[in-house]
């Protein structure tokens, strides 16, 4: 594992439209099935990644606190499952299901996608307004596996909060940490 921050790219960036299959259900998903009518979260996840099995509970919380508010939630995996078996697409179902995620759960098999995102870690959290505008990039809140701080997902629900109040986020975002994404060679 090597530890990874988050790449700050330009708020106010327009999403990227992407058709992955999630592999929970089986379906073609594109950013259009996950638009919010408030606000789109797309998140970047791996199973064998300790900072996301320690923030996993939160996310379950936070897609289904947000859900009914108008938010839509994606996961993506993009790392090589040569180089990490335990994120093969059958590893992620398994996951999905025994985690109860309310949201999909997409392979990124060719990495084109997190390529286009500038997806550097897992976790790695970008949300978009309702214009497909990036508005918040960066750490879920500042709890981590070694240091005791409980799952809160603050930052990531002031962001949510300001969106759906149609007010602006703050601007004033701090880098998500965790594994880097495992590149193909």
């Amino acid at each position: 594992m090597s530890l990874t921050p988050s790449n700050m790219i330009p708020l106010g960036s327009p999403a990227v439209n992407f058709r992955l299959t999630d592999i929970i259900s089986g379906h073609s998903m594109s950013l259009s099935n996950i638009q919010g009518k408030q606000a789109t979260v797309i998140m970047f996840i791996c199973n064998h990644c300790p900072y996301v099995k320690h923030i996993n509970p939160e996310l379950v919380r936070l897609a289904g606190d947000y859900k009914a508010k108008g938010v839509g939630f994606v996961a993506i995996n993009s790392n090589d499952i040569v180089a990490e078996p335990e994120d093969s697409p059958e590893q992620m179902k398994r996951t999905g299901l025994a985690l109860k995620y309310p949201f999909p759960y997409l392979f990124d098999e060719t990495q084109q996608i997190a390529k286009a995102y500038d997806a550097a870690c897992t976790p790695d959290f970008f949300i978009f307004n309702k214009d497909l505008k990036l508005a918040y990039r960066g750490q879920l809140d500042d709890s981590r596996p070694s240091n005791n701080v409980p799952l809160s997902g603050k930052d990531v629900r002031e962001a949510l909060d300001a969106l759906i109040a149609g007010k602006a986020v703050s601007p004033r975002q701090r880098p998500s940490i965790g594994c880097n994404i495992k590149w193909k060679k």
